[in-house]
């Protein structure tokens, strides 16, 4: 009789959590004030997106639009030569019908939407793209990659496995290929910010952010070696998003490679926008069956009866929403030398004043004061 060890019952990591907001947002996914939780043990964070929160009702809204949905699994085949795998190449056309029957097969949410290849002597290459309506859509893909893979090494003899995934995915790390295919939900959030709006609650004006933005995000990240990136801090407040909403967190990493674009508009006020082309959430799935990210997301009304699909995308679009907040504000701050030490000075020691005082974390809305 074999024996097993139960699991331990897993312990509970504390991590504050404070609800901003409301943000303003305006587009086809999101037309209404959405109030948005964060997780993180940065404090200034709550009450810079709460600046930026505040910015976007008095300006009329963010625009936020998803330019393009997929998920992806690379598989890796090698075969005898590379004349070899270029015969499976050319041939793999003719079977896009029965490759997509079989994907639908293993899932009644997964559809493959299109597949790449690159050969490396004599390794194969498959990038497969999927549609994973309310699903991030991570064990959906690997799951139909792994049927394809058996079918592939079926149909042809000459191939032989070596990894359900080959990274060219690319899955939770930095690459130029998710940007320029797509990984995840592809999402632009833009601004106008009128001049009086700007200099008033922002402290600064639209030539210093437009300034600032070439050469601190756009040079700065070119001498740095960036690959496809160009922003302040996207992490920051993906990480509390992702954090909070049950989303695996790791996927920051290629979620972090976005660009922030700025202009002084033809009224003389700023157009603000963020560009993050690999936001990989989901509303249903691992992760999102704990109370608290449940309550969040219904919060964000990410739980409605909706055509499949439209939930997750509503959450990409108030994910991109809360980036450009707080990108924003964090761009206003640096624009004024010593702005940013004092927020942090002032929100990290008043936060660890405040937890000192309770027991536990609390979640509660963070009050809407400017980082400094």
């Amino acid at each position: 009789m074999t024996h097993t060890t139960p699991s331990p019952t897993p312990l509970t990591a504390h991590v504050p959590m404070q609800v901003i907001g409301p943000i303003k947002i305006i587009g086809p996914d999101v037309n209404d004030d959405v109030r948005v939780p964060l997780a993180t043990f940065e404090s200034p964070l709550w009450p810079s997106t709460g600046r930026g929160a505040r910015v976007s009702r008095l300006a009329g809204g963010i625009q936020a639009v998803v330019i393009d949905d997929r998920m992806t699994r690379s598989v890796l085949f090698e075969a005898d030569s590379a004349a070899a795998i270029q015969e499976v190449v050319k041939s793999l056309p003719q079977h896009d019908d029965t490759l997509r029957e079989l994907v639908s097969s293993t899932s009644r949410f997964g559809k493959l939407l299109n597949t790449h290849t690159q050969v490396v002597g004599n390794l194969l290459y498959l990038r497969f793209e999927f549609s994973t309506g309310d699903a991030s859509g991570h064990n959906m893909v690997t799951h139909a990659a792994d049927h394809l893979m058996a079918w592939l090494l079926n149909t042809y003899p000459q191939l032989q496995y070596v990894s359900i995934s080959g990274n060219f995915c690319t899955d939770k790390k930095v690459s130029a290929v998710n940007g320029i295919l797509g990984r995840g939900k592809h999402v632009v959030a833009e601004i106008n910010i009128p001049r009086a709006l700007c200099i008033e609650q922002l402290r600064t004006t639209p030539e210093k952010i437009v300034d600032l933005n070439i050469k601190k995000n756009l040079i700065g990240s070119i001498i740095a070696g960036g690959v496809r990136s160009a922003n302040a801090h996207f992490a920051n407040m993906l990480f509390g998003f992702y954090l909070a909403t049950g989303q695996d967190v790791a996927n920051i990493v290629e979620g972090s490679q976005g660009i922030v674009h700025a202009q002084v508009n033809k009224e003389g006020g700023l157009y603000f926008s963020t560009t993050l082309p690999n936001i990989i959430v989901g509303t249903i799935g691992n992760g999102k069956d704990l109370d608290f990210v449940r309550d969040n997301l219904k919060m964000m009304g990410c739980l409605e009866t909706r055509p499949v699909g439209d939930n997750a995308r509503r959450l990409a679009v108030i994910a991109a929403s809360t980036v450009l907040c707080c990108e924003l504000s964090l761009l206003a701050a640096q624009t004024n030398p010593g702005e940013l030490m004092q927020s942090h000075l002032k929100f990290e020691r008043d936060n660890a004043d405040s937890q000192s005082k309770a027991k536990a974390p609390a979640t509660h809305p963070a009050k809407e004061t400017a980082p400094a």
